[in-house]
């Protein structure tokens, strides 16, 4: 059974994120059709849960699902294929220079479809897909189609390539993309970089692709936020009136103290991605959690290549509360100051609420809230990592991972159910996956061999 009407979930720990409701150490979370109906200590006698299908949360954690704010998902069947790349060059010139240019539309389908399913499977509700390698219409379709056919809440968010041969139908494809796309759990928004230094001034965020988005009524995520010409760029966007709520700024790191500002006071949203930011090292490669929240900027999190990358919410949330405490108890270490830790509930609200927020989708999904949708996640604390439950946010922080998962629901339909992926043939994905990674490969080694002897 995958369409789930009316459900009731009952007898677990319900941590809601949503900050009027809190925790419920024994709770119940009502379900009917797409939307959450109740959230209470005892829902058995509420009218909508006569006759709902009664699933036993005893010893388990219920929870809103994540929200990924940020993901190159085209990129997947490259999976850990440079481990330790050493700079933000070197990724450019490996993945966005070498290889992308090889994707045909149907590898962009497969890369973003696997990418879309290991999402669901970590617990991942809501993804928003940062695709730029658009080299044409048909490859902007096979990513919205991957998004659609997984069942994940997607967001197709789209840019061009950085570089190689493309058919120049983007920005003005994106009019179309939104039409015929926006329905149901997919939207659309703008991609761009914040400014010419990679790819050059066709990509950079300004008054003309703001136009675009502004027209259609669409948000927008910058890359590539970091360094002097980031934090100069954002002081001319908020110059001339380009910041606010429908903008989203990815990285953030090494940006000045008037940039931050700025940001702070246009409203403007954060993407962090903490593993990406230490282990590319980009600019300071300290995520830039403190100076978000410096300025009232509450961040989501993301999990940006995984080419380089784990592809999961648990390592995000583990790495930047690990990172921000150590860097927290470094700066007052030999003095009388008290170290500004985040804690465990922070990192979970980054991942799920915040994250919702971020993306322009804070009124649908994030908390465990009646009449949001119903995307959530039942996690097994019984299980050998995860026993006993002493604290159900620094369990979910802390202690759980994919393997504790056992159910998804996005907008009330089961994704995930006894711990596996409903309607996914694993081995015939992996056929697939292995297919196009070959095709890829072949063909930018062709690609390179060519390029040598011109």
């Amino acid at each position: 059974m995958t369409d789930l009407r009316n459900m009731l979930f009952s007898g677990g720990t319900v941590v809601t994120m949503d900050p009027d409701l809190g925790d419920l150490g024994r709770g119940d979370v009502l379900i009917s059709g797409e939307r959450i109906v109740a959230v209470g200590p005892d829902l058995r006698d509420h009218p909508q849960a006569r006759g709902a299908e009664l699933v036993d949360t005893t010893g388990r954690i219920v929870s809103p699902g994540f929200v990924d704010t940020h993901r190159h998902a085209w990129q997947a069947q490259l999976r850990r294929s440079i481990p330790d790349v050493t700079d933000l060059g070197a990724y450019v010139m490996n993945t966005l220079a070498g290889i992308a240019p090889a994707y045909r539309p149907h590898d962009m389908y497969v890369g973003t479809r696997l990418a879309a399913l290991s999402a669901l499977d970590a617990g991942i509700t809501t993804m928003l897909d940062f695709s730029h390698n658009s080299r044409s219409a048909a490859h902007s379709d096979a990513a919205i189609e991957a998004l659609a056919g997984t069942g994940i809440r997607g967001v197709h968010a789209s840019m061009s390539p950085h570089f190689g041969v493309w058919d120049e139908q983007w920005p003005q494809d994106v009019e179309r993309l939104h039409a015929a796309h926006t329905t149901g759990l997919l939207s659309v928004r703008l991609a761009t970089l914040a400014t010419a230094e990679i790819s050059g001034p066709r990509l950079a965020y300004g008054k003309e692709l703001a136009a675009v988005a502004d027209d259609l009524g669409i948000g927008v995520s910058v890359d590539a936020v970091f360094g002097a010409a980031s934090s100069a760029a954002i002081l001319d966007w908020a110059r001339d009136g380009l910041l606010g709520p429908q903008v989203t700024l990815i990285h953030a790191t090494g940006l000045t103290a008037d940039a931050w500002r700025a940001i702070g006071d246009t409203g403007t949203t954060v993407s962090l991605a903490p593993t990406s930011d230490a282990q590319i090292g980009l600019e300071t490669a300290i995520p830039a959690v403190d100076e978000a929240l410096a300025v009232g900027v509450r961040p989501g999190l993301s999990i940006d290549v995984e080419v380089a990358l784990a592809s999961d919410m648990f390592t995000q949330m583990r790495a930047l509360h690990a990172i921000q405490r150590m860097r927290a108890v470094n700066a007052a270490y030999g003095t009388q100051a008290e170290p500004h830790r985040i804690t465990t509930r922070d990192v979970l609200d980054f991942a799920t609420l915040q994250g919702a927020r971020t993306i322009g989708l804070g009124a649908v999904t994030g908390s465990l809230t009646p009449g949001k949708q119903a995307d959530l996640l039942v996690v097994d604390a019984c299980d050998i990592n995860t026993m006993p439950l002493n604290d159900a946010v620094g369990t979910l922080v802390l202690g759980a991972d994919p393997r504790n998962i056992e159910t998804v629901l996005v907008a009330g339909v089961l994704r995930k159910s006894g711990g596996r992926l409903i309607g996914v043939d694993v081995p015939a994905l992996h056929e697939e996956v292995l297919a196009s990674r070959t095709a890829i490969l072949s063909a930018a080694e062709s690609n390179s061999a060519s390029d040598r002897q011109n």
